[in-house]
């Protein structure tokens, strides 16, 4: 591709929303379970993203409630990331509401002050930290054999990309989720704002077996809109690396090695009893265009763009997952 064109092209032969050619067929059911089943089946050692890298800042903190276990992660003494229970070992106080004070978390309602280590009866929990999110191990949840790390995703190099990361809770279950974005097909039917010309051009079979047993990707030439007959052509790739996560790597096109990180991490019960859980999408962006140097200085002004963005996308998304959910916990669900 030549870097020295514009990104943007004039779409001549645009159809109406209703015209475009339909992709019901090509999304079979059988292609999309067998694609979840083969994610469910990798190993994630544990790991549940909890949130950005960037929310622990200075004296921040990031608490989330992860498959009913209530976390809490922050910068201890030194900088280093700690993080353990979100429930004070005293009587209880919630630590989500707790300030952090110079690397120590001071639990506000009879001063407990934990730094990390184990301490009146509070025991630390694995976390990690890969640049962009913070992860914690829990072992009595994923039931898994643990992994030292998580598994992330490849990703541009972070000296010369720029990150933002958006967050929306639905009513499901994480494989609703990975479900949703593991059908490409609906992008330009159900988000016709955002995508248009949208062609899946290569798929697994309709495989059922386990993880392994051959290639495993979505590769997708697709068109951003940008406005009005302007787009952004480019191809991407979906993979499913672990049980929670979907990427999108852009191969070819404008912004080719950026990714988009989407990541399941299942909260608990609402009050009437039903699955809530947390996307946590990851938007990597990368381009060797000069003028891309000019927009990671400005990086505070885009990440809220940004993530606006994603949020747009995931509220549609997120009624695609909590219907399958709901069609799924009812018996109705097809197939």
């Amino acid at each position: 591709m030549n870097r020295r064109r514009l990104p943007l092209s004039l779409r001549r032969h645009a159809v109406p929303w209703e015209a475009q050619r339909p992709t019901w067929r090509e999304a079979r059911p059988g292609v999309i379970a067998g694609a979840l089943k083969r994610a469910q089946a990798r190993p994630s050692g544990n790991w549940f993203v909890v949130g950005a890298s960037r929310a622990l800042r200075g004296d921040g903190k990031l608490a989330r409630t992860v498959a009913g276990q209530e976390v809490v992660v922050w910068r201890g003494p030194g900088g280093r990331l700690v993080g353990g229970p979100g429930v004070c070992p005293h009587l209880g106080a919630p630590l989500r509401d707790s300030p952090v004070r110079c690397g120590t978390l001071v639990c506000h309602w009879h001063g407990l002050a934990l730094d990390g280590g184990p301490y009146a009866g509070w025991a630390p929990l694995p976390v990690h930290d890969d640049g962009v999110l913070v992860w914690v191990r829990l072992d009595e949840v994923g039931g898994e054999d643990p992994l030292d790390a998580p598994v992330v995703p490849r990703r541009p190099g972070r000296p010369g990309a720029l990150d933002a990361v958006c967050t929306a809770v639905g009513v499901c279950e994480p494989e609703d989720v990975v479900a949703n974005r593991l059908d490409p097909w609906h992008g330009a039917w159900f988000h016709p704002y955002s995508f248009v010309d949208l062609t899946v051009v290569d798929a697994p079979g309709d495989r059922t077996g386990a993880a392994g047993d051959g290639p495993d990707a979505l590769t997708v030439d697709v068109s951003f809109r940008v406005a009005g007959r302007l787009v952004v052509p480019v191809r991407a790739v979906f993979t499913a690396p672990e049980p929670r996560t979907v990427v999108m790597h852009i191969t070819e096109g404008e912004g080719a090695g950026s990714v988009v990180e989407t990541h399941a991490t299942p909260l608990g019960a609402d009050a009437a009893g039903r699955p809530r859980t947390a996307v946590i999408e990851a938007v990597v962006a990368a381009s060797h265009r000069p003028g891309f140097a000019a927009a990671r200085r400005a990086a505070p002004l885009l990440r809220p763009l940004m993530r606006a963005a994603a949020g747009r996308l995931w509220r549609d998304d997120l009624a695609y997952a909590e219907r399958r959910w709901l069609l799924r916990s009812t018996g109705r669900f097809p197939g």
